[in-house]
């Protein structure tokens, strides 16, 4: 990745932290589940042709256009508007169109769903931002589709449909929209085929896990960056009020996981669990990464200055990245290392990227969207 982008990944994780490998899993089954399965009666939704840069979604905190619109030049980057109905409102999606090494568009080839974290494009925190998307993924024959709304929705059917916040207003319906609403006129307008993946970190990895779980089959491969696969356990619960409340007005207090999925161990919140539903994962190529928590090369302050931060301003990031960053992984790691406990006990292969230093940080994610690619996605699609 170039050396701005990288620095622009260091500051924006140091302002707003989000809340050994093993062996190569073994490719799983092709997919079999067809998105018109997937969706049975539930209405679809409607793709609609939209040029971003002339009309941009904002950025919560100032009300600017946000800066993943930039780079949609409908070659490289398309943008659409896709209606759900569940929710009643357009979504705004980025896509990476396959191509091949020639930069000539291809037809039936996979697609990979990218879920942003906590903050999402919202906040300015989302894969085109801070990631180097459009260029790994071009001509490695795959599209890439980003869902540019969420921020703070765990991609999650919520229970309660009256909030009204900044970033969660009216119902949130989002696994509906992912799962049922987008996946057919999005792969159908793009001419893929009936290959996919998804792929979340943080909060997202959560979602990158629940929803194959909810509908085996239907995904070749998943992977979670420093997601928490349970949700149901009073660690983990934990961990997405935290996330959640974030999405509140200023109490912070307002949204909360118990309108999300309803009390703590409750029936929904199990349902939403992936730790618990592990065996429903068996077939799909699964990838997971997290890490210690201590500070690694990258949260280190002679790394920050040799990226270009200002010698005042890299030992404020590297504490940042040390403490809050630090704290947060350590807990993901947890999660984690019960996931793989939980997989083993099953017979459910996957790779796994537990690293022995690392913080709740970018330059981690970019590291796992290559090797998550090499290791299992681009294998379970037969690239």
């Amino acid at each position: 990745m170039s050396m701005k982008r990288t620095v622009r990944a260091i500051l924006a994780t140091a302002a707003t932290i989000a809340l050994g490998a093993a062996p190569v899993a073994n490719v799983a089954n092709a997919a079999n589940v067809t998105p018109a399965q997937v969706a049975g009666n539930t209405p679809v939704g409607t793709v609609k042709p939209w040029d971003a840069p002339s009309s941009p979604p904002t950025y919560v905190r100032t009300g600017g256009p946000q800066e993943w619109v930039q780079q949609v030049d409908h070659k490289n980057v398309l943008s659409y508007l896709v209606h759900s109905p569940s929710m009643n409102r357009d979504i705004p999606i980025a896509v990476v169109p396959a191509t091949d090494g020639n930069g000539n568009r291809v037809s039936n080839a996979p697609t990979i769903y990218l879920l942003n974290g906590a903050g999402g494009a919202e906040q300015n925190q989302d894969w085109l931002k801070m990631a180097p998307v459009r260029d790994f993924f071009a001509g490695k024959g795959v599209n890439v589709v980003i869902p540019q709304a969420g921020a703070f929705s765990y991609y999650t059917d919520w229970l309660d449909d009256s909030l009204n916040t900044p970033y969660l207003k009216g119902p949130q319906k989002w696994e509906t929209f992912l799962t049922k609403e987008l996946p057919g006129p999005i792969e159908r307008t793009l001419g893929a085929d009936n290959r996919r993946a998804i792929v979340g970190f943080s909060m997202s990895g959560t979602s990158s896990m629940v929803l194959p779980a909810h509908n085996p089959g239907f995904y070749d491969a998943a992977a979670s960056f420093s997601g928490c696969p349970a949700t149901s356990s009073p660690h983990a619960y934990t961990y997405a009020r935290l996330t959640v409340n974030r999405g509140g007005n200023p109490t912070f207090q307002d949204v909360t996981p118990e309108r999300m999925w309803g009390p703590m161990g409750g029936e929904y919140n199990r349902y939403n669990d992936a730790l618990i539903n592990a065996e429903q994962l068996r077939g799909t190529a699964l990838y997971f990464s997290s890490a210690t928590g201590l500070a690694g090369r990258s949260d280190q302050v002679s790394y920050l200055v040799g990226k270009g931060l200002p010698e005042v301003v890299a030992p404020i990031g590297a504490a940042q990245l040390q403490v809050e960053g630090g704290i947060i992984e350590a807990a993901i790691n947890q999660c984690n290392h019960d996931m793989r406990v939980k997989l083993d006990s099953l017979g459910i292969p996957a790779h796994y990227e537990f690293r022995n230093a690392g913080t709740h940080s970018w330059p981690y994610w970019l590291e796992d969207m290559e090797r998550s690619w090499y290791t299992t996605i681009g294998p379970a699609f037969g690239l």
